[in-house]
């Protein structure tokens, strides 16, 4: 299910960005293009391409918000560290108590490691 959300967010976004880089400039926006209406008065009729733009943008609006209901219900109850493996050794070792003093990284032969001599 949120698979099938997310393509639809994705459709919804590039079809967005589609239909918003093809309409026509109205001015007024930042003060540039279009311009020069005259004396007309009041608000032209939206084209259909506006209205297309509205639909995309509620259908993608809509999208983001059922895939932010769907992550938040799957991850109820789960915590990020759950995907932490201790008990294999993904984090052995790594306890405060058994470093003790040693700070060095470990390494895999038996003799101990010694740091870098400088030049």
């Amino acid at each position: 299910m949120q698979t099938v959300v997310l393509v639809l967010l994705l459709i919804f976004a590039v079809g967005l960005i589609g239909i918003v880089l093809l309409q026509r400039s109205e001015g007024g926006g930042l003060g540039i293009g279009g311009g020069g209406g005259g004396g007309m008065g009041g608000r032209p009729k939206p084209s259909p391409l506006a209205r297309v733009t509205w639909f995309l943008a509620i259908g993608f609006f809509a999208s983001s918000i059922a895939l932010t209901i769907i992550s938040a219900q799957d991850s109820r109850g789960r915590s990020v560290l759950d995907g932490v493996d201790v008990e294999n050794g993904a984090a052995e070792g790594l306890n405060a108590d058994s470093l003790g003093d040693n700070l060095l990284p470990p390494s895999t032969s038996d003799e101990p490691a010694l740091p870098p001599k400088a030049e």
